[in-house]
């Protein structure tokens, strides 16, 4: 006969201490849950796992066999953990010399960790992100990013909704010419533009009108250079400034994300530009080691315009 929903599930050769376990959670063989351990409902815990007591465990968490939850990992709802993932708590581990506090490691809503990854003391994998297989996280991973590697380094994002984010092929974004072209994208308000651009013997020019293939007047601008390709700068949303991006040598990819949809674009010459009106929440990253991105913004520098993480992103843009 299966259990009741309303209460939880322990194999009989299970071990689970604790009393704040929720409805439908299932505890499978082998596995031992100590007496302050926190687990949501509906999760599953596979054979062979460990959870120690300062643990928070969310709804809908599934932790595979072989892993480990020590004292300061807590996984929010709907964290899928691989077989064999390996959470660190002590970025200085000494036999018999035990931490006032151990690190805490947060694994946001909807994060997925790859079997046989390593998290070390302290990262935090933000919402929907993806850890590849085997990698080693060595700092924290942003929300909706794709990392893999060691140390872990940031290949792609997914969208909004979760599902794999695949870049717009350079080819769809045509090519430049005497004649300005402006398209929409699939995120509010956001539009690529081909600027004009002329090429001879001379050399090359590309060209861009305020008020016409710019649609805001800018009060600043700043150049982003000499950054590592690793790097992921960004990572932010403005309440009031308009931004317009031109990636004036080199190449990088800028992610556009409002909150529903999301699109990857790549900046590739200095005749294409992507306009970012404010709400826009931006990754720039995968920059060319001679890359330099220009960004001409509406307003002057103002801290209290800008919105620096997702989930406060998320909820201003609803």
């Amino acid at each position: 006969m299966s259990e009741p929903e309303d209460v939880p599930f322990v194999h009989p050769e299970g071990i689970c201490e604790s009393t704040n376990v929720g409805g439908g959670t299932r505890v499978w063989a082998f596995a031992h849950v100590l007496p302050a351990a926190r687990i949501g409902r509906d999760c599953n815990i596979c054979d062979h796992v460990f959870v120690e007591n300062d643990v928070m465990v969310g709804d809908r968490v599934t932790v595979k066999c072989g892993v480990q939850l020590w004292d300061g990992i807590h996984l929010e709802d709907d964290v899928f953990v691989g077989p064999n993932v390996t959470f660190s708590n002590d970025p200085f581990p000494r036999s018999k010399a035990r931490p006032a506090r151990f690190a805490a490691t947060h694994v946001r809503t909807g994060a997925s960790i790859g079997a046989n990854a390593t998290i070390l003391p302290g990262a935090e994998i933000g919402s929907l992100a993806m850890v590849g297989a085997g990698a080693v996280v060595t700092r924290s991973v942003p929300p909706r990013a794709i990392v893999i590697g060691n140390p872990a380094r940031i290949v792609g994002y997914v969208q909004a909704d979760g599902s794999r984010q695949d870049p717009v092929p350079e080819l769809a974004t045509g090519q430049a010419t005497g004649e300005p072209k402006v398209e929409e994208l699939p995120v509010r308000g956001v539009t690529l533009h081909h600027l004009p651009a002329f090429e001879d013997m001379r050399g090359a020019l590309s060209v861009g009108n305020v008020g016409s293939d710019l649609p805001f007047q800018p009060q600043r601008y700043f150049l982003v250079h000499s950054v590592p390709s690793i790097e992921v700068r960004g990572e932010h949303a403005h309440r009031a400034c308009h931004q317009f991006l031109v990636c004036t040598h080199g190449a990088c990819s800028v992610v556009v994300d409002d909150g529903r949809s999301s699109v990857e674009i790549r900046l590739s010459r200095p005749s294409l530009g992507i306009y970012m009106p404010p709400m826009t929440w931006a990754v720039q990253y995968k920059y060319t080691a001679d890359a330099v991105l220009m960004v001409l913004a509406s307003h002057a520098y103002d801290p209290e315009d800008y919105i620096r993480t997702y989930g406060a992103f998320l909820a201003e843009a609803q």
